[in-house]
């Protein structure tokens, strides 16, 4: 059996109607058939997205912190 292949774009749009089938009172099990994957695909999609998120969020935060720091380098204040 050939395995699907989501693209990413896919995936997303997958878990933004998983997240509003969940918040208007839906179970699990019924959301996962809804959009075509098993719990297991789920739950793994969800924890790759947290991951990826953490990851952003700590590359922006060090980015803000090194943003004044070469500003101030470039002017010459050391």
């Amino acid at each position: 059996m050939a395995k699907k292949g989501f693209t990413p774009e896919q995936i997303i749009n997958k878990l933004r109607e998983a997240e509003i089938l969940i918040n208007q009172g839906a179970t699990i099990a019924v959301v996962t058939k809804k959009i075509g994957v098993s719990d297991y695909t789920y739950y793994r999609w969800r924890k790759e997205l947290e991951q990826e998120n953490s990851r952003l969020k700590k590359l922006v935060a060090d980015l803000s912190l090194d943003n004044p720091i070469l500003k101030e380098a470039t002017r010459g204040n050391f």
